[in-house]
């Protein structure tokens, strides 16, 4: 089930909310887990054992690593720490990887079975949700939930179930356990969940569809502006696809009482590739560096390990996006322009002009996108050369043709993008806002609505990972 649809959005959320607030609080964590299964299962119904097993796994894992470390025993804290992750681990390169090594093995003759099994939706960031908490056991900074209900509560909350923001059980123990609500935080939930649902329909969609053209487009008919006008495209398509989907996320956990921290910050207005990492994806990098970069020294070691720490980090960043070999090559470039800008560039990016700045970031973003989105190597090299104006003409009547039909809606995206809407609101008086909000959103669940009933062009790129 996808946010987007109007079975989600007239049947199913309304129906969430009614039973959860006539509902008295020690039975919504309930109430919640039952719906967050049936959410989960709507497409693979199978996959809610593999969710349950997951959350007993991980429970009892808490709870062994608790009553050794109260025993202290901390070889067997790190034992049950151990086991919880290596199955985590197992579960996830068994449905995610398993046909990439087996696909690649047999292509250089070792023998391995394609099992094509179906990805469980959001298995990346539920994984990672979920694995750390015996690590935050052991270490002291969560306690051990009320009971497996809440715990399940927890794993399974739908708003953020599939496609993040990624969130640490830590962050949100205190809230399975005790939660505020009130008119004004449902009405803001409101607010977040239609910015988010208009971002997702009539931004992301629309611009997607100009990015497949370009995506089916074979390599020798590219030209130079036509591909970077499709990867254009794309870059706006995923940011507001999933940016989308994190303030829908967040706004639904405000309706019911939960705060969830923001996934974005304005990513093309980053001045290096570094600086998009702090803005892009934001619960993704934070849990790397909690639960990776720091463990594995972080900076505070010499360059020589601190660039093996970087190529870890970015490596399993990479291929955490997907099971394809071009993820890791993504990863692999982030390392490199990354590992580049700490040692070489650094102090010139700080002196440059802030237009400069700003063009340096997007250059390196919309480059690590044509990585991204092309899966095949030989397109992708295809399309990279059209990119560099290898043997590429500069435009054509295509480009001409689909810059003109897509001009407005580029424009009002890149606007969008940055903080300019933001800044002007902020100008409004409050009475102008009391009466503008109601109507805004009344107007962008009417124009979403209508596009879905409308269209059929409605993917998320962010669950198949």
């Amino acid at each position: 089930m996808v946010f987007s649809t109007p079975y989600f959005l007239f049947l199913y959320l309304p129906a969430v909310l009614f039973l959860y607030y006539i509902s008295p609080f020690r039975y919504r964590n309930f109430i919640l887990l039952v719906f967050n299964l049936l959410f989960y299962g709507w497409g693979e119904p199978v996959y809610i054992l593999l969710m349950i097993f997951t959350i007993v796994l991980d429970y009892f894992a808490g709870l062994i690593v608790h009553r050794c470390k109260q025993k202290g025993n901390d070889k067997g804290a790190r034992w049950a720490v151990g086991v919880s992750l290596a199955l985590n681990l197992a579960i996830l390169f068994f449905f995610k990887y398993w046909d990439l090594v087996a696909t690649t093995l047999q292509s250089i003759g070792i023998p391995m079975p394609v099992l094509s099994l179906t990805l469980p939706i959001g298995i990346s960031f539920y994984t990672f949700q979920t694995m750390t908490y015996p690590v935050d056991i052991y270490r002291g900074d969560a306690e051990v939930p009320k009971n497996l209900v809440s715990f399940g509560t927890f794993v399974t909350l739908f708003p953020q179930l599939i496609a993040g923001p990624i969130i640490k059980y830590k962050e949100l123990a205190d809230q399975m356990n005790f939660r505020t609500h009130s008119p004004e935080q449902f009405a803001s939930g409101v607010q977040m969940f239609t910015i988010g649902l208009a971002k997702k329909v009539l931004l992301a969609n629309s611009i997607g569809q100009l990015w497949d053209v370009y995506l089916a487009t074979p390599g020798a008919q590219l030209t130079t502006l036509g591909a970077w006008l499709g990867i254009l495209a794309f870059s706006m398509q995923l940011y507001f696809d999933f940016s989308g989907y994190s303030d829908m996320a967040v706004g639904m956990g405000q309706m019911m009482g939960f705060k969830f921290l923001a996934n974005f910050n304005y990513p093309y207005l980053a001045k290096s590739a570094t600086e998009f990492w702090r803005r892009w994806h934001i619960s993704l990098g934070s849990w790397f560096r909690e639960y990776l970069y720091i463990p594995l020294g972080g900076n505070r070691v010499k360059a020589p390990r601190l660039v093996f720490n970087l190529f870890v980090v970015w490596a399993c960043t990479g291929i955490w996006h997907g099971a394809s070999w071009n993820f890791l090559l993504w990863g692999m470039y982030y390392f490199l322009i990354i590992v580049f800008e700490r040692f070489f560039f650094s102090k010139v990016l700080q002196k440059l002009p802030g237009w400069m700045g700003h063009v340096y970031g997007l250059f390196i973003v919309m480059v690590g996108w044509a990585l991204f989105a092309v899966e095949d190597f030989s397109a992708m090299g295809l399309y990279l050369k059209a990119m560099f104006g290898m043997g590429a003409g500069l435009l054509d009547s295509t480009f001409l043709y689909y810059l003109r039909n897509y001009l407005p809606i580029l424009i009002i995206a890149l606007l969008a993008s940055t903080p300019l809407a933001a800044t002007l609101w902020k100008k409004f008086s409050p009475r102008v806002k009391q009466v503008a909000i109601p109507v805004l959103v009344i107007a962008g669940l009417a124009l979403a609505t209508a596009y879905l009933v409308d269209g059929t062009y409605n993917p998320f790129l962010y669950f198949r990972f």
